[in-house]
């Protein structure tokens, strides 16, 4: 026992002599073994917090095709713990035909999909608009285009908007319909403010014809709160519009704008310094809506050009105020150049004697065959006038 007490003393000796000995001489560093630790331990640390974000930037760039801008940004929002995953969301994607800009597109904006399970949120997603119809293009840019569609609940959201809408359109304009910008309608659903809304439609007498139409070009109408919608169906029948034609579809739309009445107002003034009437506006608003919903600019380039360097009345617009949102460029200009040389050559005597209907509304093989082709033996460089290789006055 004494020995066994003496060689435990010893020990203890030995220990405290030996941390005293490191006191005095000054040696305040951890033992080897504890400072390997302590380097590992922060070497870890070190892999953790850094090496893991920049994995997920180099995924998104080198895997995804992100910018390294563009990969910084959206590593914020999304970090990757199995590139394996990620691999795999990726493969789904390429089999249902996205192309690669396509991904990069839909990684940007929903980089949340590479952390998800594919065969179990993805796919029946993928499939089931594929059983609408919709090829792997219309499906592919529709998707890119709108990609939280990805994240809404199948069986909660997507399903039953798309029931609906199978009951308001044929399967050819669902998938148009898709194309077109419905994605607004799957985000907040088709029961709070579609349904009611399409219910005043038909209370008002509008056939399901004129229902599909608006609801395939301009379903952004149909979000509006049922109240407001209620409001407008009811101006475009004070002002004279027949719900049964397919004119009222685009009053609609023209007054379902947020700030409709303030576009109205402003347009309504520009047409006014060129002399319309109050009444002479809301003629041309019944006979062409998009009239009044366009810019002022357009408005003002459109009349100034056709009424001063042209010198068709003002009146005359207003009779085809479709001509208003006709490209300048494209259309007004090239045409005019035409009837100016005619008119230089003496084959028109006076701008009145031109129909401003039948210069600017036919398509171009009929325009071409009336002023083009029937004078082009006289005027050999009237198609190069009309191509704009040509000036009018070298005609």
């Amino acid at each position: 026992m004494a020995a066994l007490f003496n060689l435990k003393a010893g020990r203890l000796g030995c220990s405290l002599f030996s941390k005293a000995k490191r006191f005095v001489l000054g040696d305040v560093k951890p033992p080897h073994c504890t400072l390997q630790r302590l380097i590992l331990r922060r070497h870890l640390a070190s892999e953790i917090s850094e090496t893991q974000p920049n994995f997920t930037v180099n995924y998104l760039i080198n895997s995804c095709g992100l910018s390294p801008k563009g990969a910084i940004s959206t590593s914020k929002r999304v970090k990757l713990r199995s590139q394996e995953r990620a691999d795999s969301v990726l493969a789904l994607l390429r089999n249902h035909g996205f192309s690669a800009t396509q991904i990069s597109k839909l990684v940007r904006s929903c980089p949340q999909l590479l952390v998800t399970k594919p065969e179990k949120t993805l796919l029946p997603k993928l499939e089931f608009f594929t059983s609408l119809g919709a090829s792997k293009d219309d499906l592919t840019k529709f998707l890119a285009c709108n990609p939280a569609v990805l994240g809404m609940s199948l069986q909660e959201r997507i399903k039953p908007t798309c029931h609906f809408l199978r009951k308001q359109l044929s399967e050819k304009k669902l998938v148009v319909f898709l194309k077109r910008g419905g994605p607004r309608i799957f985000l907040e659903g088709h029961s709070k403010n579609v349904a009611p809304n399409i219910e005043i439609l038909r209370e008002s007498g509008m056939p399901q014809s004129c229902i599909s139409l608006l609801l395939v070009h301009y379903p952004s109408s149909l979000i509006r709160k049922p109240e407001n919608f209620g409001k407008v169906v009811d101006e475009v029948k004070q002002m004279g519009f027949r719900m049964e034609k397919t004119i009222s579809v685009a009053a609609i739309k023209a007054l379902c704008s947020s700030n409709s009445k303030s576009i109205w107002n402003r347009n309504s003034e520009v047409y006014k310094r060129w002399g319309w009437s109050e009444n002479d506006v809301l003629s041309a608003f019944k006979r062409f809506p998009q009239c009044m919903t366009t810019s002022e600019k357009k408005i003002m380039q459109v009349m100034e050009f056709l009424v001063n360097k042209m010198e068709w009345p003002a009146g005359v617009i207003n009779k085809y105020p479709i001509i208003v949102l006709l490209s300048l460029e494209k259309r007004i200009i090239p045409r005019c150049s035409v009837i100016k040389v005619l008119m230089v050559k003496g084959f028109i005597k006076e701008i009145e004697n031109v129909s401003l209907f039948s210069v600017m509304c036919p398509v171009e093989k009929c325009f071409l065959a009336k002023f083009v082709a029937r004078y082009i033996d006289e005027v050999p460089a009237l198609l190069s006038v009309y191509q704009g290789k040509v000036e009018v006055q070298d005609a």
